[in-house]
């Protein structure tokens, strides 16, 4: 556990603020530069200008405005697969019960105090907080991994993971006893997870392929849970995983 607690100094947000107004944006800026764990990795004056900056950087935390030209942030955030953490920030309240459907980490209603952006900007670091953190051993090998559930960290062994299903902004790990939820991407679950053992079977399924019991079709059952196969997907699984699989039988 201590090699987690070494990682918490050096945590550090990446941050893209998306506003069409420039003083909202340099706003956001001013109360950032106060919060060490947040950084400015980025700042756009539209909803379309941010879709190209998401496709070339990583972003782990947007500021976004809702009301803007062409195409308004919420709309922003339902065209997004996996968007990343967000803090709408806007000067209309009836967009809220919108906002929290899209699961986003706070509403925060133009003029905000700093208390107020504070208080979100917590929420926003304990949910990256939530993700998956592995446990290396000196081989490389990741073989535990930790996940934070309220105010602690739970020990998992990545082999009990019976498959992910991708939820929005969450991910749930379901096992053969329980379900854990946590606020990770996919794609980086992926990264985390090993390849040879982990198969993305479709756009909101990764699932642990020693796990199966059986398949038919573009169907595949675990523990009881039958999970859809992408009709794109199917081939390279048989190929990958199946095949190989029982050649080496």
């Amino acid at each position: 556990m201590a090699n987690i607690i070494s990682k918490q100094p050096d945590l550090r947000l990446k941050c893209l603020i998306v506003d069409d107004e420039e003083y909202a944006i340099d706003g956001v800026i001013d109360y950032l530069q106060d919060i060490d764990s947040l950084e400015v990795a980025g700042t756009c004056l539209s909803a379309i200008e941010a879709v190209e900056v998401l496709k070339k950087q990583d972003v782990d935390l947007m500021f976004l405005d809702i009301n803007m030209p062409r195409l308004t942030g919420l709309e922003l955030l339902e065209s997004m697969q996996n968007p990343p953490l967000t803090i709408l920030t806007t000067a209309y309240t009836e967009f809220a019960l919108d906002g929290f459907r899209l699961n986003v980490v706070d509403y925060l209603l133009k003029p905000y105090t700093f208390q107020r952006f504070f208080q979100a900007t917590q929420k926003a670091i304990d949910l990256y907080k939530s993700r998956i953190v592995p446990d290396e051993k000196d081989n490389g090998r990741t073989l535990d991994m930790y996940i934070r559930q309220d105010d602690s960290f739970q020990r998992i062994n990545w082999e009990d993971i019976l498959f992910v299903e991708s939820m929005q902004n969450y991910l749930k790990l379901h096992f053969a006893d329980k379900t854990l939820v946590i606020h990770q991407t996919m794609s980086s679950l992926e990264e985390i997870l090993p390849k040879d053992h982990f198969f993305r079977v479709h756009n909101s399924y990764l699932v642990n392929v020693n796990q199966i019991d059986r398949i038919n079709g573009r169907r595949l059952f675990v523990n009881g849970n039958e999970l859809p196969i992408s009709k794109y997907r199917k081939e390279a699984f048989l190929n990958s995983v199946v095949y190989r699989k029982l050649i080496s039988k």
